[in-house]
């Protein structure tokens, strides 16, 4: 069982920053509040230092959490991308949607050639099924 090492949120789309919080309110079937994808089907997206590790070594940097602008960042472990399996984050049920493929803003907020190093290692994206907070340290389960 992992921990949740990081959070960050976006209040706009690529190029606006992401900030790093310690905790955040997550709202059923809406999303992560002050979030941009707050009321989207895409409402929470995690990803985990494990697999950002094996991107790093693909890639030949570190590749920091909040470049990815994945929402949740978890100590170790790989997420199912089977559509509707369940992922407890804290008080927070998530519902997996499926992978969350890296884009080419990846290689202009991580560096040149890093979308391809997250290929199948950038994580999951998922539905909020009930909502609660998530705070740093906050343990992770896969159901």
């Amino acid at each position: 069982m992992g921990h949740v090492t990081s959070i960050h949120i976006a209040a706009a789309a690529w190029p606006e920053p992401v900030g790093a919080v310690d905790e955040v309110e997550a709202i059923a079937g809406q999303g992560l509040v002050g979030d941009r994808k707050f009321g989207t089907p895409r409402q929470i997206t995690l990803v985990s230092e494990e697999e950002l590790a094996e991107a790093a070594a693909r890639w030949g940097s570190e590749i920091p959490s909040g470049a990815t602008r994945r929402q949740i960042t978890i100590s170790e472990g790989r997420f199912t991308r089977n559509p509707g399996d369940l992922i407890r984050v804290g008080e927070v049920l998530v519902s997996v949607i499926g992978n969350c493929s890296p884009c080419d803003e990846m290689n202009l907020s991580i560096g040149p050639g890093a979308r391809e190093a997250l290929v199948g290692l950038a994580g999951v994206t998922g539905t909020i099924v009930e909502g609660g907070m998530i705070r740093l340290g906050d343990p992770v389960e896969f159901d």
